[in-house]
């Protein structure tokens, strides 16, 4: 085996690739258009329409592509934060499809988006202004716990702890959003370990064909609190992403002790 994706990458998966982006720029164009009365209405409707548009597109990945995507491990429900793994929008795509109640922490200009921004914002994502530091965690905190108190609750709120988007076999520092966070609020977190990165690059392009996993672990122990909370998911995440990978026949680079 060697260190480098599977799949072969030849003229047909640049064409496929790139008719598989015009089809689901169409589908997001028409099914945000068509329900976008009901996101106005309440998060319950949203997320309804979300799911669509969800299913939707991860079947044009399997007519398209030849990519699919597996869900391991037991799929959360109720209030908590997912911690995952972050190697490309296909796995943003995949957590959001396999999650009931689906929301992210994600950068603000993104909820500035047409039509996308207003789905992200209805079910209850959440912006995060980076260059504010500890003071943007100190109004996420505050925004997460008056979501938890609404009839619907919270959902699974989920946040990235490298902060952006990596290569296979690419290990970056943990951030410590997802320990301030649960510090805060006393949320559960459950860690998610992605091998898609493989399939479908951080970049987006081109995408190759397969079966991409992600895997929902263990929730980690209550009583971890700050950098334990951070050092826990590291730990977890990491291996069990390479050895993701490994079935799908890439060897992660050797890193330092």
């Amino acid at each position: 085996m060697s260190a480098v994706p599977p799949g072969p990458l030849g003229p047909l998966t640049w064409l496929r690739t790139i008719l598989f982006y015009i089809h689901i720029a169409l589908a997001t164009l028409v099914i945000g258009l068509w329900g976008l009365p009901r996101v106005l209405r309440d998060r319950r409707h949203a997320n309804r329409v979300a799911t669509v548009w969800l299913r939707y597109l991860l079947r044009c990945a399997r007519w398209h592509l030849g990519l699919t995507c597996e869900v391991r491990g037991r799929v959360p429900g109720g209030d908590c934060l997912v911690a995952a793994k972050h190697q490309s929008f296909w796995d943003i795509l995949c957590l959001a499809h396999a999650l009931p109640e689906r929301a992210f922490i994600m950068k603000r200009e993104v909820l500035r988006v047409p039509v996308m921004g207003a789905y992200a914002r209805a079910i209850g994502s959440i912006p995060i202004d980076r260059s504010r530091g500890g003071e943007a965690m100190t109004r996420i905190g505050a925004e997460v716990r008056a979501a938890m108190a609404r009839p619907e609750g919270l959902g699974q709120l989920i946040i990235y702890p490298e902060g952006t988007r990596t290569r296979p076999g690419e290990r970056r520092r943990y951030k410590h959003g997802v320990a301030s966070l649960a510090g805060a609020t006393g949320l559960p977190v459950v860690p998610v370990a992605v091998n898609v990165g493989l399939f479908w690059s951080r970049k987006g392009f081109p995408i190759r064909s397969g079966r991409s996993v992600i895997e929902f672990l263990d929730p980690l122990p209550p009583e971890l609190r700050g950098e334990a909370v951070t050092a826990a998911l590291q730990a977890r995440i990491e291996p069990a992403s390479d050895r993701l990978m490994a079935e799908a026949g890439f060897v992660a680079p050797q890193r330092p002790g």
